[in-house]
């Protein structure tokens, strides 16, 4: 399977654990399987500020750190427990059992799109009661 990826000047990427960063516009073209993450797909500990964004994060880890991966599947377990119990919405619920399911069968960057997921719905979710609030009663 080939993949085909464009990278901006001086986005990062990266892979197999090894961060690259691009000098010029670039295209790379990988020819076998390989663990890879786009600039706009890697999160920073210090942006993993909700627990929708921890669990992206705990996942990314596990994905792109597979040495450790023990560590990042306990954060992971510890992340969806959280998320979880704090979840009303079945389609959020049903959501994080597709994403466990991915993660237990290794599907780590397929999990990261059910994390994208998440974190939008995270957001909106905090997002309606302010609006509320906002709005004077009539």
């Amino acid at each position: 399977m080939t993949l085909r990826i464009s990278l901006r000047n001086g986005e990062p990427v990266i892979v197999n654990g090894a961060v690259l960063r691009a000098v010029g516009r670039t295209d790379l073209v990988l020819e076998n399987e390989a663990t890879i993450l786009r600039g706009r797909e890697v999160m920073k500990p210090q942006d993993a500020d909700s627990p929708a964004k921890q669990l992206y994060f705990a996942c990314m880890m596990a994905y792109i750190d597979p040495a450790d991966i023990a560590r990042h599947q306990q954060a992971l377990l510890e992340r969806l427990e959280l998320l979880m119990s704090a979840l009303v919405s079945p389609e959020a619920k049903a959501v994080c059992v597709q994403f466990a399911q991915k993660v237990a069968t290794g599907q780590f960057y397929q999990a990261l799109a059910d994390c994208r997921w998440l974190i939008a719905y995270e957001a909106e979710a905090i997002a309606r009661p302010a609006a509320q609030a906002a709005t004077p009663a009539a």
